[in-house]
């Protein structure tokens, strides 16, 4: 048994509320969660407006991660950005699943395996699925299709412990049935209200959350042991989405 402490969070390329380029704060937010995986979206890669740093890769070394895998989902006149990975535990393997509909703007799922014991000779990893999903119910439903159909996805045992994190842009919840009910996943980062039906954590916008876009949906032989979000006044401004952080006991 093993506890791992998983980071979701859009940084909205370390750009604020208040226009401002700071990635330091976003370095004290991720070094505050402390988190042993961290999903990030909207990373900026090569591009003007966070000074063509490769974001993925300072934030990794700022906060002393010693893995890292980024996914280019969309190409600008310089630069990419797209979903980053940050691990304390070794990345065996990196892949990015194109998630677009049509001609709608460029998305993606990035999809790591980390290995998550620490053997040298009796290994066990967690399949990790970091996405940024569009902003129609319609494309979000094709885009949810288009995953669960990818060799990745179809290849993995149901046993096998497994993380499908990020942005989902689901404000009404309607993705929940289909990994819910459609492909025995559990919401971690779902609250059962007083009338007894599941709302989402709200992390969006993020100086006065009304919305659960940012989820993580688990599944395999882990247990969810806490979810929260923070309380950090940096992080009411630092991005316009607030991070979130589950801890997860994952059985041999």
């Amino acid at each position: 048994m093993r506890k791992i402490k998983v980071v979701t969070y859009n940084i909205h390329r370390a750009i604020g509320i208040d226009r401002k380029f700071a990635p330091e704060r976003i370095v004290e937010i991720l070094n505050a969660l402390d988190g042993d995986i961290v999903l990030l979206q909207e990373v900026d890669e090569g591009v003007p407006r966070s000074n063509e740093l490769n974001l993925a890769k300072e934030l990794a070394e700022a906060c002393e991660y010693p893995h890292y895998a980024l996914s280019h989902n969309v190409v600008l006149k310089k630069g990419h950005y797209g979903n980053a990975t940050l691990s304390r535990l070794p990345i065996v393997r990196k892949r990015n699943i194109d998630l677009t509909v049509g001609d709608k703007k460029k998305r993606g799922c990035q999809h790591t395996t980390i290995q998550i014991s620490e053997s040298k000779t009796d290994f066990q990893f967690l399949e990790v699925f970091n996405l940024h999903l569009g902003l129609s119910a319609k494309e979000r439903q094709k885009q949810a299709g288009i995953l669960f159909k990818s060799k990745e996805f179809r290849d993995l045992d149901i046993k096998q412990p497994c993380i499908i994190g990020g942005d989902f842009n689901d404000w009404r919840s309607m993705l929940r049935a289909l990994f819910i009910i459609g492909k025995d996943f559990e919401c971690a980062t779902d609250r059962t209200s007083i009338r007894g039906n599941e709302i989402a954590m709200r992390t969006y916008p993020s100086f006065a959350p009304r919305g659960g876009l940012d989820r993580i949906y688990y599944r395999g032989a882990m247990k969810c042991l806490d979810v929260s979000t923070t309380k950090m006044k940096v992080a009411k401004v630092a991005s316009d989405h607030l991070p979130i952080v589950t801890t997860f006991k994952i059985s041999k």
